[in-house]
């Protein structure tokens, strides 16, 4: 599937890794190529070069992609890699230290926290006695990098406190590299937390440092080999790794923590993207993979986000998109317990699989049920390269749903088509508080096969699916800049320490910005002061002489935030403005099986075969080569360019 971009813009290969399917969008010459290959989690450098491989076979009608390398000005990438290494708890053992006199019991609040501390650290803690600069702390460090190690940490996490940590935090490092030398073999890595953030609360800095450390190592091995993989096919575009603050960097200036949850990010960035080129004002996301349904919102052209974000609902010190995840998808688990039809959340994902894929899965899923009903095509399906198997899928709702409740199969699919659909309306409802005017956007592979029936339960009229809805984070991330953002806790409120906080960023940013291979002067700087209890923000002009905010009136701990963003060149839509009337375009129909058991021929449309403009009444059915959307009677479509596809309810 393809749209149409500027024919000015260099080559742009965005790459969204994912745990079972990577996607790979390329924007080229005006215009959008879109491919998916299966995540190899052996090597995931090797299904980067796979995607590789096949969109360029798209582009050039052959395996090229030396070519393709040559011609790319930037490679954009992001990756559930740690998203899933924390999920799975597979990551390097953790040793902590902290000053004497910590209350460790501030880390272990809630029962997440309890559960990962023990799976990661457990009891590789150690408490340095009263360290302070020039005390002779270095031997007690020491010892204690020992007793850790000797417990099995194979990495360390330093936290101090108080208002001069980092300065006691440095004093430490020297020590560090004195006793351990890096170039020594069985050094172990250590990681010290003004490295990682500048926070004032203290016990989410330990955590923030605790995830990075977890995360590092897994990030740091894959994202630097696939980067000499690039150079070895003489690439020499930047290879940028996408965070989940919505900005790009190199390897060298990404932190691993910002690659938690960057891929759904992506999708957000891609819908204010929408949002903008079609003028919504209230839009609601559901990117709706296999396992999870993941919901955010853009109101105007911003996208919603938590000051302060959790991960595995854990408060870490960086901001996140305020995304929440159900634990329903396309492969989400019907069972029937204590009499009541229950899905998800747990998930058969890619392998086995639902039962209908034919690879030894027999639990009952939304996609056997909707293969049985007839909406979906066991020859098209993703792309005709995996056949489905109607028979397993009909006897897996027959013994786990149908049989349990006493009902047909048929009524048995419908009864799971309903308690799928309430469980995403009632978290849309709970989470975007839909609006009159909201438009409900749905992407991933399964986002737009149900979302009518999604919106009808929320109340919601207006309906969005992208032309590139299963690819569509991998499409946003081409939306987004080189950036970096920065945060200091500021201690001295004078207009002197303010300055010197401001003077402290600017350095750092500029010495960020040239390892980008950007200079400041071409760069958008902005700066500004936020209060942490109440979320709120003062912009600060870098124009000295305009003078600085007075900050005397201003209780409560106060941060100095600056971001700096070096604008690259982005695809551009055509106008999306209104169209001629199209024509009726579909060629074939489909016999699907719809409330009360009857039968019912409806039109199909094929959406690579329709020109913007084409409209219709449903019942109907959008078919793309990776993903299927029901049109329900009283729904009216209309393609539009690029591919997308407007969906309103009928009065």
């Amino acid at each position: 599937m393809h749209g149409h971009v500027d024919r000015t813009t260099g080559t742009q290969i965005c790459i969204d890794n994912g745990g079972t399917l990577t996607d790979i969008c390329v924007f080229d010459q005006g215009r959008v190529y879109f491919t998916k290959t299966l995540t190899t989690p052996y090597d995931l450098s090797e299904c980067f070069f796979d995607g590789l491989r096949k969109v360029s076979a798209q582009i050039y009608g052959r395996e090229d992609v030396e070519a393709l390398l040559r011609a790319t000005e930037h490679v954009r990438y992001s990756t559930t890699q740690g998203t899933n290494s924390l999920v799975e708890r597979k990551g390097p053992l953790l040793g902590l230290i902290l000053p004497e006199g910590f209350d460790l019991g501030s880390l272990l609040e809630e029962t997440g926290q309890r559960e990962l501390f023990e799976a990661i650290i457990g009891d590789r803690v150690g408490f340095l006695a009263h360290p302070s600069p020039g005390n002779g702390s270095g031997e007690g460090f020491a010892s204690l990098v020992n007793t850790l190690t000797g417990r099995g940490a194979s990495r360390l996490v330093v936290c101090l406190t108080g208002d001069d940590y980092m300065a006691r935090e440095r004093e430490l490092i020297a020590h560090y590299d004195d006793a351990f030398p890096s170039h020594m073999l069985g050094t172990v890595p250590a990681m010290f937390s003004h490295e990682v953030v500048d926070d004032w609360r203290e016990a989410r800095r330990v955590w923030t440092t605790v995830l990075n450390a977890f995360l590092h190592d897994a990030m740091e091995t894959f994202l630097f080999n696939a980067q000499r993989r690039l150079r070895d096919t003489r690439s020499k575009s930047p290879f940028l790794i996408f965070r989940n603050d919505g900005g790009s960097a190199r390897v060298a200036k990404t932190t691993a923590i910002k690659t938690y949850g960057s891929g759904p990010r992506g999708g957000m960035e891609a819908v204010r993207e929408i949002a903008r080129t079609y003028g919504f004002d209230h839009t609601v996301s559901v990117d709706i993979g296999g396992t999870t349904a993941d919901i955010g919102i853009v109101t105007g052209d911003q996208i919603a986000e938590e000051r302060r974000g959790t991960m595995e609902g854990i408060p870490v010190s960086f901001g996140l998109p305020s995304i929440i995840s159900l634990g329903v998808g396309g492969s989400s688990i019907f069972r029937v317990v204590d009499g009541k039809l229950k899905v998800g959340p747990e998930s058969v994902g890619a392998a086995p699989g639902p039962a209908c894929f034919g690879l030894g899965g027999t639990e009952a899923t939304i996609t056997d049920a909707y293969l049985v009903l007839g909406i979906l095509d066991p020859q098209s399906f993703f792309g005709g390269t995996m056949p489905l198997d109607r028979d397993r899928a009909e006897a897996a709702i027959f013994k786990n749903v149908a049989e349990p409740l006493g009902l047909p199969v048929d009524e048995a699919c419908f009864a799971m088509e309903q308690a799928w659909v309430a469980l995403v309306a009632q978290g849309l409802t709970q989470h975007a508080q839909p609006r009159e005017d909201t438009v409900l956007t749905a992407f991933g592979g399964a986002g737009p096969m149900i979302i009518c029936r999604i919106a009808e339960a929320t109340g919601i009229r207006s309906v969005l699916v992208p032309g590139l809805a299963a690819g569509f984070c991998a499409y946003g991330i081409g939306y987004t800049d080189v950036s970096q953002h920065y945060e200091v806790a500021l201690i001295d409120r004078t207009p002197t320490g303010l300055e010197a906080a401001l003077q402290d960023l600017t350095t750092r940013a500029e010495r960020d910005m040239l390892a980008e291979g950007y200079v400041l002067e071409d760069c958008h700087m902005s700066a500004r002061i936020a209060l942490d209890d109440n979320a709120q923000e003062i912009e600060v002009t870098l124009d000295q002489s305009a003078g600085w905010p007075s900050l005397s009136g201003l209780s409560g701990p106060i941060s100095v935030m600056m971001t700096v963003v070096a604008p690259l060149r982005r695809p551009v839509q055509e106008n999306n403005g209104k169209q001629n009337e199209g024509e009726r375009n579909s060629t074939e129909t489909r016999t699907v099986v719809r409330d009360g058991g009857h039968k019912h021929d409806i039109a199909v449309f094929r959406l690579s075969e329709q020109n913007p403009g084409t409209r219709a009444e449903g019942p109907a059915i959008i078919e793309h080569e990776f993903f299927t959307c029901l049109i329900p009677e009283g729904w009216h479509l209309e393609v539009r360019p690029g591919g997308d596809v407007l969906l309103n309810q009928r009065n």
